[in-house]
């Protein structure tokens, strides 16, 4: 059996990659712009609080990504033999974790202030000689970063599907919130313009439970991965198609009476073990075995390491 002691995208996933790993980058420059822009403007709205905390731990997927991105391909050695693919997984809980954090907390704090009937103050500011309500200021900032949050997000998901990356999802899913969260701490500091002294708190509750929602899910989805559950798509809404669709190509071979086959993710890439009956009087065996191995390597790029191995029957 050959052993595949690296791993390499095939170029067209390579080149995706690089360009996610470019959008990564922006990702951060725009957090961190934006977490300085709505420091300025924070003021005492909770919205706007949720928006600006949001916004913080949204560096932490991207960074996440990046760090994996420069382990996921080292070659085994002695410590670690089946190589660095699972620090993509790990960067996976990373990202999901941050991102259930978040919610939870923004949760608990609006509800504790919702409660308590805490009105957020929003004054006057002077620009320029002139004053004008602060709110206005927030609304615009909010806007202005909502914008290339919905971009970025969906530039991502393209991606992430194609390339079978899910912590780059679960960033993806972080831009999401952060535009969701934008656009109802805007209606909260609306409502606090025209005397709804509750738009504020119940706007940032609305924010942090869609973000615990996605947490929920995709941190449920990162430990399953890490336990070894079967492959899943990157968003998790169903099991990933091609282990089905390999089995069946492995029991078209008229050498081959039955096989099973099972699968884990690591990262980007599936590894398992083959399991087959081969016809009684099958010449060539070792051979046979060896092209069945390349066969399932051939048969999709994120097949990997798999080992192939005959028995006499499967037991039930």
């Amino acid at each position: 059996m050959r052993m595949y002691d690296r791993f390499e995208l095939p170029p067209d996933k390579a080149a995706l990659h690089r360009r996610a790993i470019r959008l990564e980058w922006w990702t951060i420059a725009f957090f961190v712009a934006t977490v300085a822009l709505l420091a300025v403007t924070l003021g005492q709205s909770q919205a706007m609080k949720a928006a600006w905390i949001e916004d913080m731990l949204g560096l932490v997927p991207p960074a996440a990504f990046l760090i994996a991105a420069r382990y996921r391909n080292r070659a085994p050695n002695e410590r670690f033999p089946y190589g660095y693919h699972r620090s993509v997984s790990v960067a996976f809980l990373t990202g999901s974790v941050a991102l259930l954090g978040l919610g939870g907390y923004v949760v608990y704090d609006s509800a504790v202030r919702l409660i308590a009937r805490e009105r957020a103050p929003i004054g006057l500011i002077e620009v320029f000689g002139q004053r004008f309500w602060l709110g206005w200021l927030m609304i615009a900032v909010l806007f202005v970063t909502m914008v290339p949050a919905i971009l970025l997000g969906r530039a991502k998901q393209r991606i992430a599907r194609q390339l079978h990356d899910k912590v780059l999802f679960a960033d993806a899913e972080m831009n999401r919130a952060d535009w969701l969260t934008a656009g109802a701490a805007i209606l909260g500091v609306a409502g606090i313009g025209i005397g709804l002294w509750w738009a504020d708190a119940v706007a940032a509750l609305i924010i942090g439970g869609d973000i615990v929602r996605d947490g929920v899910r995709t941190t449920r989805g990162a430990v399953a991965n890490l336990m070894d559950n079967k492959p899943r798509v990157v968003d998790g809404s169903h099991e990933h198609p091609l282990p089905h669709r390999l089995l069946t190509a492995v029991q078209d071979h008229d050498w081959v009476v039955d096989a099973c086959l099972r699968l884990r993710e690591e990262g980007h890439v599936f590894v398992g073990e083959l399991i087959v009956v081969p016809r009684e009087g099958t010449d060539r065996l070792v051979d046979r075995l060896e092209e069945l191995q390349q066969f399932a390597r051939d048969f999709d790029w994120r097949i990997h390491d798999l080992v192939v191995a005959p028995v006499h029957r499967l037991e039930a």
